[in-house]
């Protein structure tokens, strides 16, 4: 026999995020990542409520240091190979920031298992510094298979953690495959992590990633010693000369700079191009973005709703084992197979 669910009290919930106790901010986000219907629900009250600032208490965003307010926190994707070494360097960041008087929520977003589901959430245990730091919230996120869940329970997840005053959320992505791309439609300033490598420096990194990084750090390059024209350095070199050629005369200038999560030489210096990205950007630069960045992310949250509505059809589970065993078989094209299972589902809402 099923347990019934227990009903979320979501003004104690907004009163607990907005006072900034870590229980309630950790049950929130597990609210807005639920997929369950009564969660969704929850979750759009929960959001709505803590968007919901009085105008006496708004305050205009400032660029170097913005206010603990929702929709004000400086938000940073991170993204790079695995073995890169981002979870080293969010950490040095991290403790370097929380030490300078910020407040930082850091989400990693892992890989799920195309398989099972499951997902490692390993992140938390690589920043053994941090995730004790009382000025910092850890929350290792599974990617939950799709791109669409990662914009939804993300970006959800960003704006619980500046309602209960972090004022930067740096996000860390998978790393692999186009969820540079989702993480960097929801951010301020994309930074890319690279490391140097023998022969070519570029080889592994997509022109997709160069076009919409912001930043980019050369990682690890203590491990180069003391040469002046040690790899790391050459490395960055060459990737400042792709971006010419990527980039073109775009009016910012993705800045190459090398640094070392392990020792922290370099980490203060990127966490200053973050900066000198969000002053170009200037006040209006970046509530325009934030505002394009809404726009879509409505989008992704009408066709997540639409995806939902659709596995539970009941015309659609009528007729999917037969449109299945047609396909397989070979007896159903997939374009006729879709338009069966699309006019299933009109017919639901018929």
């Amino acid at each position: 026999m099923a347990r019934p669910s227990r009903v979320v009290d979501v003004a104690a919930l907004v009163e607990g995020v907005r006072s900034g106790r870590r229980a309630d901010v950790a049950r929130a986000i597990t609210l807005v990542e639920s997929s369950r219907a009564e969660h969704r629900a929850a979750a759009r009250e929960l959001l709505t409520s803590l968007a919901d600032v009085p105008v006496e208490q708004r305050a205009p965003a400032s660029v170097s240091r913005p206010a603990s307010r929702p929709g004000l926190a400086t938000r940073v994707g991170i993204s790079g190979v695995p073995g890169v070494g981002k979870s080293t360097f969010i950490e040095s960041l991290g403790t370097r920031l929380t030490a300078a008087g910020h407040r930082v929520g850091v989400l990693a977003v892992d890989p799920s298992s195309v398989r099972t589901g499951g997902s490692v959430l390993g992140d938390k245990t690589r920043m053994a510094a941090l995730s004790v730091d009382p000025n910092a919230f850890i929350r290792p996120s599974p990617a939950a298979g799709t791109l669409g869940g990662v914009a939804r329970a993300t970006t959800q997840a960003m704006l619980v953690l500046e309602a209960a005053g972090y004022d930067v959320v740096l996000v860390e992505t998978v790393g692999v495959g186009q969820s540079e791309v989702t993480v960097a439609g929801m951010v301020d300033t994309f930074l890319f992590l690279t490391i140097a490598r023998t022969g070519d420096q570029l080889q592994g990194i997509k022109k997709g990633i160069l076009e919409i990084a912001d930043v980019v750090a050369v990682n690890k390059a203590d491990a180069q010693g003391g040469d002046h024209e040690s790899e790391a350095r050459v490395a960055a070199r060459e990737l400042a000369g792709a971006l010419r050629l990527v980039r073109g005369h775009a009016e910012w200038a993705p800045p190459v700079v090398t640094c070392s999560g392990l020792t922290g030489v370099g980490v203060d210096d990127v966490w200053d191009r973050v900066g000198q990205h969000r002053e170009h950007l200037g006040v209006d630069g970046l509530a325009h973005k934030r505002a394009a960045q809404q726009l879509e992310f409505t989008w992704a949250l009408v066709r997540d709703e639409l995806d939902e509505r659709l596995r539970s059809s009941t015309g659609v589970a009528a007729v999917r084992d037969d449109v299945r065993r047609a396909v397989l078989a070979g007896d159903l094209p997939a374009p006729l197979a879709a338009d069966r299972i699309l006019a299933a589902y009109d017919g639901d809402a018929n």
